[in-house]
């Protein structure tokens, strides 16, 4: 049996996928990303040992209540990481009648990477730029990893619900969206839905707590209503 690493859990979740979710947050992240909130899920080797059976047992507890659409998550850091972790516990929910999100910033490709997206109900894609080297000083590696994604994400035919985070002063203007709304339109084939994510300093607290520097401090959260108005204009753009 495949061991993985366990970063923490979360019940009932209901923005991570359809439905109410279960997330696995799992350890191991290749990318260093800007506003990263979960910097202690970087080293593979942290957090703590989890069996595909604990997956499955800690899954069932919450099944009366997934409905059609529901299901787990596995998120991160970047659960691509742990693939052969990852495949057997999909497989094993799978013959128990569960279904399976993974949410992913496509920075992490292997053998493990094909199967798991062809197993997914669907993918939680979250794109950091459209722009190959702004994407590169948002999260520290290149973006060929997420265009390799997603020719595998189009053969296979999984649904796709693209994230951007939006982060004042970096992406949020509207030459931004429109370019973000060209790439989804010009490369995903099975976009379910796309969403804007407003950035948050609400782990401040955490890196000072684990001694590291954050490279976005003193960039304000944004603003609520200047996101609404960005996913507005991104729909619309996306419907051309």
């Amino acid at each position: 049996m495949t061991i993985g690493r366990l970063h923490s859990i979360e019940t009932f979740g209901a923005v991570d996928g359809p439905g109410i979710r279960t997330i696995f947050f799992l350890q191991g992240c290749p990318a260093r990303c800007l506003y990263c909130h979960n910097p202690d899920t970087w080293k593979p080797s942290g957090g703590r040992e989890i069996t595909v059976n604990e997956v499955l047992d800690t899954a069932k507890r919450s099944v009366p209540y997934y409905g059609k659409e529901g299901g787990v998550t596995f998120s991160g850091g970047e659960p691509m990481m742990q693939g052969e972790f990852v495949l057997e516990a999909m497989r094993l929910l799978k013959k128990n009648n569960i279904k399976t999100v993974i949410d992913t910033s496509a920075t992490y490709i292997d053998e493990y990477t094909e199967d798991i997206i062809d197993e997914a109900q669907m993918l939680l894609l979250d794109i950091k730029h459209s722009d190959p080297e702004e994407f590169t000083k948002m999260c520290g590696c290149s973006q060929d990893k997420l265009l390799e994604m997603i020719e595998l994400i189009n053969d296979c035919g999984t649904p796709v619900w693209v994230r951007q985070v939006i982060v004042p002063g970096i992406n949020d203007t509207e030459e931004n969206i429109k370019a973000l709304a060209e790439f989804i339109n010009k490369s995903l084939d099975n976009v379910y839905k796309v969403e804007l994510l407003g950035y948050h300093t609400m782990a401040l607290n955490k890196y000072e707590k684990l001694g590291m520097k954050y490279k976005l401090d003193g960039v304000k959260a944004m603003d609520k209503k200047k996101l609404a108005k960005l996913q507005k204009t991104l729909n619309e753009y996306l419907e051309q």
